[in-house]
């Protein structure tokens, strides 16, 4: 496990679109993000193909890739941060100079698509990758403390933490209006299985970490407390396309070495109600001894928190009281 070095006012961060094109984020929103972080003490700097776009509305793989590479050689850059996610950072595994990236560590963080990119990552090279906000994310103006509040604690601190639940979340396209936000009162973490469990995290977005199913990239996960979540892309068929996707991850060869499960909150949009959630569960003997808690602060709604993949964390779920504790970041 090697864990890059601490963020620290005065530092630079350089954001990058491996996935999508930055384009597709306003020019407000980018002024806003760029403002927020800058408010924390950081330089911001722009990779120089972030904003190229083709008829995927991304750059070109190479593009992509130089801005990567020249990302983790800049001895100015401390950090490396994902301006949104996408579809496709899957393009790029096999153009990746992963002994260059191992040869630089820096943090990166992302989010959704940004799964694809950081577990690979941690893969090949042991680096400690982060899934957490996004550049854009932090255009956000309500609801944006609790994101700040970790991406901190995980990113600029050393010590450990408790992975502790927000007041309230949203599921609501604050990016176009941000005075129109709904926010609802959150009910805390919840289990499915009881437990208590310490291991690696891996994981983050299921629909894109299962691409790297079958390669060289996919993460083996012996010892493994998986985190995960999936946005809804299916509408009303969610709950079917979530079993296959889950099934399937439970179907790689070192599954049934899994420690534990976290899984962040699910779309409104979804459906996903306890009640299907406990069903798909309960279908799966694999899942039977392991702890498994719900609702956890990723994922597509609002707010997240930052966590380390291919650190420690330490589950504790009994009796109905769960607290998830990051042990190595």
């Amino acid at each position: 496990m090697l864990i890059p070095e601490k963020l620290k006012k005065g530092d630079e961060i350089r954001i990058v679109s491996p996935a999508q094109s930055m384009a597709i984020v306003s020019d407000d929103n980018i002024k806003l993000a760029k403002k927020k972080l800058e408010s924390y003490g950081f330089k911001i700097t722009f990779s120089k193909n972030c904003r190229e776009e083709d008829l995927l509305h991304s750059s070109s793989i190479q593009s992509r890739v130089d801005d990567l590479h020249e990302a983790f050689t800049d001895k100015n850059v401390k950090a490396i941060l994902t301006s949104i996610g996408g579809f496709n950072s899957n393009q790029l595994l096999s153009s990746l100079d992963f002994n260059l990236i191992k040869n630089n560590l820096k943090i990166l963080c992302g989010y959704s698509d940004i799964t694809v990119l950081a577990n690979a990552i941690t893969t090949k090279t042991g680096l400690v990758t982060y899934s957490g906000p996004h550049f854009s994310t932090f255009a956000m103006q309500q609801e944006s403390e609790y994101n700040e509040k970790y991406f901190k604690k995980c990113l600029m601190e050393e010590r450990g933490f408790i992975l502790e639940s927000s007041e309230t979340w949203s599921d609501d396209l604050w990016f176009v209006d941000q005075d129109k936000r709904d926010l609802k009162k959150n009910k805390g973490l919840q289990i499915l299985n009881e437990g208590e469990a310490e291991g690696k995290i891996i994981g983050g977005n299921l629909c894109s970490f299962n691409l790297l199913s079958g390669t060289e990239f996919m993460p083996d996960l012996t010892g493994a407390v998986v985190f995960l979540e999936d946005d809804d892309m299916v509408g009303e068929d969610f709950a079917r396309e979530f079993d296959r996707n889950l099934q399937s991850l439970i179907q790689q060869r070192s599954f049934n070495k899994v420690r534990g499960i976290i899984f962040g909150r699910f779309q409104v949009s979804s459906k996903m109600n306890l009640e299907k959630i406990k069903y798909i569960i309960n279908t799966k003997k694999e899942l039977r001894d392991i702890p498994i808690v719900i609702d956890a602060n990723f994922g597509h709604t609002n707010p997240i928190f930052t966590f380390p993949i291919g650190g420690i964390v330490k589950v504790m779920a009994q009796k109905g009281n769960v607290e998830l504790k990051i042990l190595k970041h």
